[in-house]
């Protein structure tokens, strides 16, 4: 598969250039800094909050009150420009101050429609589930398809629009559950715990006097192409069977050997968390400086898109069972994908180079779909992830090999290390995808950056510990 076309960037005439994820990822690391000089800590939300940015996702942002929630979101509006309006919920509030609604001009005769203040890029529903179900269903429609009807006439709202919703937990005083309907149509819920003794140390140096005041660092129109150049970034079709597989293994955990699991299930996620899975991967990636998605980008990101759209049973709220243990359960036991590259580019211009002998630089061995472009050749961009943010919420060494199709074989303990592509000239090395006895770390070859050796096997050169070449 060839690598996706990328868009143009404004440069001078003559010498339009594409912009890369390098790029990318430098302005969006200038747009995080801003929001970081206001909040302090809180490093897993704000990189969340862009995701969501760059997915054209809603987010929720749950906590304790005093953590910063509503603040986050009022600096990433400025930040990232447009129009912004802030709605707060109480529960004498009545859906048409949300939505808008008609009104009689006595001087005209007739019906004018006046618009709420839905009608701006970011809008922020602070303290959501102050209000009752009646008034929190006034988002559905405009969450769903960005379009609000009054009058039987539907009023689009501006691109981008984006909610960002506040709330703190249900054990609070004088809040209400949200409805199933709506909590589907987030894209992600942001848990947002306590700063740490140093985070809160600086928070009263840096909030004691005078609050630092953002600046925008790009315009709607920036977070526009940016979007588009997220839905471009490369996902490999082995990570979208593992994403159909985990969102199933919700629906129905006893086919996915979990009977235990299925006792505390009363609804699993919908189709809407597959395509979230998917979105939100690729902005993380490219948030991350890449133009291809990682096992680790889903595994890192996957709890916050399904945590919050699992209905438990009576005997998981009897039992106090979260929904995160739920939800790490499954994604420990639904195998993920292992993935493994060697060194060299590939020649057809795919994004992974030979894996197995192949020569049109495909990864047929690994994955059971077969010829669909690898992952990650040598010239792949060696970018670290977000600081701060780790890596992945699972080590995916200890998962279960993918099941394979009769090329590369991974892992597994054997004498020496599994070797990728049958043992053919030139095959790379897995040892490293499964620890095991026998398994020997990768050599590095001339040419290859060989970076730090870590147990298993995996040279830190790369951007997730490629193996070295044997």
């Amino acid at each position: 598969m060839s690598q996706p076309s990328m868009p143009e960037t404004e440069t001078s005439p003559g010498a339009l250039a594409p912009v890369t994820p390098a790029q990318d990822a430098s302005q969006l690391e200038r747009a995080m800094f801003e929001v970081k000089r206001v909040i302090v800590g809180q490093d897993r939300m704000v990189e969340r909050m862009f995701v969501a940015l760059l997915a054209r996702g809603h987010c929720l942002i749950e906590g304790v009150p005093g953590v910063a929630k509503t603040l986050a979101v009022e600096t990433l509006a400025k930040v990232v420009g447009g129009s912004f309006s802030r709605v707060q919920f109480t529960p004498d509030l009545v859906p048409a101050d949300i939505v808008g609604t008609r009104i009689y001009r006595q001087s005209s005769e007739q019906f004018d429609v006046e618009l709420g203040p839905v009608f701006v890029n970011f809008l922020l529903a602070d303290e959501i589930n102050r209000a009752p179900a009646k008034v929190q269903s006034a988002l559905l429609e405009v969450m769903a398809e960005h379009q609000v009807s009054i009058g039987g006439k539907s009023h689009a709202v501006p691109d981008p629009f984006l909610v960002m919703a506040t709330q703190n937990p249900i054990e609070q005083e004088g809040v209400y559950p949200l409805p199933e309907a709506q909590r589907d149509r987030f894209l992600m819920k942001i848990i947002v715990g306590y700063p740490t003794d140093t985070e809160e140390r600086e928070i009263v140096y840096r909030m004691g006097v005078s609050a630092p005041e953002p600046k925008q660092v790009f315009t709607s129109e920036d977070l526009l192409a940016l979007q588009r150049r997220a839905d471009q970034v490369f996902v490999h079709n082995a990570l979208v069977d593992y994403t159909v597989r985990l969102v199933l293994a919700t629906r129905a955990p006893a086919q996915h050997g979990m009977p235990d699991v299925a006792q505390l299930i009363q609804y699993g996620a919908s189709p809407r968390a597959s395509l979230g899975i998917v979105r939100a991967t690729r902005a993380l990636a490219l948030l991350r400086g890449r133009d291809y998605a990682l096992p680790q980008d889903l595994q890192d990101i996957a709890p916050d898109i399904l945590r919050h759209r699992l209905v438990l049973s009576y005997d998981a709220l009897a039992d106090d069972i979260p929904a995160d243990h739920i939800v790490a359960r499954i994604m420990q036991t639904v195998p993920m994908p292992s993935v493994a590259s060697r060194q060299g580019a590939s020649p057809n211009g795919n994004h992974g180079g030979n894996h197995g002998g192949n020569p049109n630089g495909n990864l047929n061995g690994g994955f059971p779909s077969g010829p669909a472009g690898g992952f990650n050749g040598h010239g792949a961009p060696q970018i670290q992830p977000t600081s701060g943010v780790p890596a992945a919420v699972f080590d995916p060494r200890q998962q279960q090999p993918y099941p394979q199709a009769g090329g590369a074989q991974f892992g597994g303990g054997q004498p020496g290390g599994a070797h990728a592509g049958a043992g053919q000239p030139g095959g790379a090395h897995a040892g490293g995808a499964q620890p095991g006895a026998g398994q020997q770390p990768g050599a590095a070859q001339p040419g290859q950056n060989p970076g730090d050796q870590s147990p298993g096997g995996h040279q830190a050169g790369g951007p997730q510990g490629w193996h070295g070449q044997q």
